[in-house]
């Protein structure tokens, strides 16, 4: 099986990071995803981020190239772009354009802050669009400063992420009604969205506006990471009453009355000092034959290259080898339309 979105074609205006990412989505679930490059682009086959493409040369310089654009749009489902507000309206290829030739196009507007607005029209990064939206003024530990958090937050949870769930969405809405559209993508926004429920415990006064303090931030010292005698890392999120009490007893607490009062914050530093010395007498290892396969809400804090031999990923096949460099699966799993294998980009063009 091809995947559930087969029969799907995609134009992709190649960029990098988000744009790339929304576009395999789509191609590992099935669509035929053509990714236009500028001629004598070189690709790296390794890059999880362009693989299941078809790829063909095109000089947006050009007038013909231009024009060979706007036919490969006439007959797509969908296109991608992140350009800069107003590139695809220079280039004579904007939605107006586009929608006027293919009435039932989806056309995909990937930006970090929006098609409009005061920041609209500045350069930026993952980085300023998730300080902007909120989200991260609370990552970090308690009394210092923000921490990035690669660029995962913006780039790809809130604006790859959004951008692929909104197109699903409007060539949902094009296959029933023959209607077309654009969608607006900002990382702003997106990013935003994805702290909507700590947007709602500030508002109800269960979340203080600081990093490190709260339950999911690092403040609690049962949902926290941990170093090892032997340098490397665990993670616990024992949150509930029942799974606390398992964690308690498998490391020997159960009967320390200083960790009864589990949701008293004014003890959190003291019962966090004390769980990192305990933590600290042994191996990582060690931990895992105490608490794996347990209701402790605990796992190893693993490296990239430590992940994929892991067993659990190793029985699901969480990473799978991709023209030999080893990558991340697609992800959701299918039951009745799995997904392909996915296939590395070709360096070579092709024609679609």
């Amino acid at each position: 099986m091809p995947g559930p979105l087969s029969g799907l074609t995609i134009i992709e205006f190649a960029g990098i990071g988000p744009g790339p990412f929304c576009a395999m989505m789509l191609a590992d679930h099935g669509a035929k995803v053509i990714r236009i490059e500028r001629p004598g682009t070189m690709t790296d086959p390794r890059d999880p981020l362009t693989r299941n493409r078809v790829m063909v040369e095109i000089d947006m310089k050009e007038e013909a190239g231009r024009a060979r654009a706007r036919d490969l749009c006439r007959t797509a489902d969908a296109i991608i772009e992140g350009y800069r507000p107003g590139v695809m309206e220079r280039l004579g290829l904007g939605p107006d354009v586009l929608l006027a030739d293919n009435p039932k196009l989806v056309f995909g507007r990937m930006t970090g802050w929006g098609q409009y607005g005061p920041y609209a029209d500045a350069a930026g990064h993952d980085i300023n669009y998730i300080a902007l939206s909120g989200v991260l003024h609370g990552i970090g530990v308690a009394g210092q400063k923000p921490v990035p958090p690669l660029n995962y937050v913006g780039d790809f949870g809130g604006g790859a992420m959004m951008l692929a769930f909104g197109m699903v969405s409007a060539l949902l809405h094009a296959g029933k009604t023959g209607e077309g559209q654009v969608i607006d993508c900002a990382m702003t926004d997106g990013s935003a969205l994805l702290a909507a429920m700590t947007y709602g415990f500030h508002a109800r006064g269960i979340f203080q506006d600081a990093p490190g303090v709260n339950l999911l931030d690092g403040g609690a010292p049962f949902y926290d990471t941990y170093t090892c005698s032997d340098g490397k890392f665990i993670s616990v999120g024992a949150i509930e009453p029942q799974f606390y009490a398992l964690l308690r007893e498998k490391t020997g607490l159960a009967a320390d009355k200083d960790f009864d009062a589990q949701f008293d914050q004014s003890q959190w530093p003291a019962l966090k000092a004390r769980l990192a010395d305990l933590f600290a007498t042994r191996s990582r290892d060690e931990w895992c034959a105490l608490l794996e396969h347990s209701d402790a809400c605990f796992a190893p804090v693993l490296s990239l290259s430590e992940a994929p031999a892991h067993p659990h990923n190793v029985a699901r096949q969480t990473f799978v080898d991709v023209g030999g460099t080893l990558q991340p699966a697609p992800a959701p799993r299918y039951s009745a339309t799995p997904c392909d294998a996915p296939r590395p980009f070709s360096p070579a063009p092709s024609e679609p």
